[in-house]
């Protein structure tokens, strides 16, 4: 009950986030920036799987994985200001962003998104 409370919270916290026009010019570039770099490691990926197939059940293994990484990333890639926070660090954890890029974002923005960050890593 306190852990889901807790998550209320923060959830209810973060959604209260005001972005400057700025902030969004530089949260858009990185989450662009994030998206293409992991749609370009999934191509080479399936590139590289597809040149491997010698067998009809290595066909539907192919399709089964790219359903999977379809639903995957088509529900982390969702652009709302409410949930960019949450986004951005998973972001930063799976690499596909860099601190770096989100530099000119308000401190206490780049404080809960590297809090959330180190949490969940």
């Amino acid at each position: 009950m306190l852990a889901s409370l807790l998550k209320f919270n923060v959830r209810n916290e973060m959604s209260e986030i005001n972005w400057s026009e700025s902030e969004k010019q530089v949260a858009q570039e990185a989450f662009k920036k994030a998206y293409k770099r992991e749609i370009k490691s999934l191509i080479a990926e399936v590139r590289q799987k597809s040149s491997e197939i010698t067998e009809i059940d290595e066909v539907w293994k192919l399709h089964d994985f790219l359903s999977a990484r379809r639903h995957e990333i088509d529900g982390k890639y969702d652009y709302q200001y409410s949930a960019l926070v949450f986004i951005f660090a998973r972001l930063l954890n799976e690499k596909w962003l860099s601190l770096e890029e989100l530099q000119d974002l308000e401190r206490d923005k780049l404080v809960k998104i590297t809090a959330l960050a180190r949490m969940s890593g």
